[in-house]
């Protein structure tokens, strides 16, 4: 298990906490981790200053690692008191049929052509998640169907290994486009 947590700048936030970079498997040599650190005690290579346990394995040790990501949206946002009201405010789910406004967003500006093919617009939270979710590879195959089939089956988990995503993240990150939705329809 590991925790993501996301910041306007994750390095300020690691410049003022103690960790160990996270260690991962690349060629099968051990290198950094791109997001991932401990907060807790590991054992660490004195030589790299990463984790001597690579991710997998400190997992299976009990270890919990903590993806710091940078999400640089938020440093838009001036305050929790913004950030609850862009939240609360519905966004303006009619703008994403622009190509332009879509093609500002995070997490999905590059897939307008792939929300063309969905027979039903995207106008909740929920639907923006399923999105999110069949842009992934593993879940591909229910782009051009209707909302109500895509939800049969798209947060099961498939075992052909392909990348797909959990529920909970996809909200997570449907929250964070609305957000962004909201920041470019006040810029207007």
């Amino acid at each position: 298990m590991d925790i993501d947590l996301d910041f306007g700048d994750r390095e300020l936030v690691l410049s003022k906490i103690r960790h160990v970079p996270a260690a991962m498997l690349k060629d099968n040599r051990l290198v950094r981790h791109v997001s991932g650190v401990y907060v807790n005690d590991i054992p660490r290579n004195s030589v790299s200053g990463t984790a001597a346990i690579e991710y997998h394995l400190a997992e299976q040790l009990g270890y919990v690692k903590l993806d710091f990501l940078n999400v640089n949206l938020y440093k838009q946002i001036q305050s929790p008191q913004q950030l609850t009201e862009l939240m609360d405010r519905t966004p303006p789910w009619h703008q994403l049929r622009d190509p332009e406004f879509f093609s500002q967003l995070i997490h999905i500006g590059r897939h307008y052509s792939t929300m063309r093919q969905m027979p039903e617009p995207i106008d909740t939270i929920e639907r923006m998640a399923m999105f999110l979710a069949v842009i992934r590879p593993s879940k591909r195959h229910l782009i051009g169907q209707r909302w109500s089939r895509v939800a049969q089956t798209v947060w099961n988990i498939d075992q052909d290994g392909a990348y797909g995503f959990k529920k909970a993240h996809a909200i997570s990150y449907s929250h964070l486009v609305a957000v962004n939705m909201n920041l470019l329809d006040l810029a207007d």
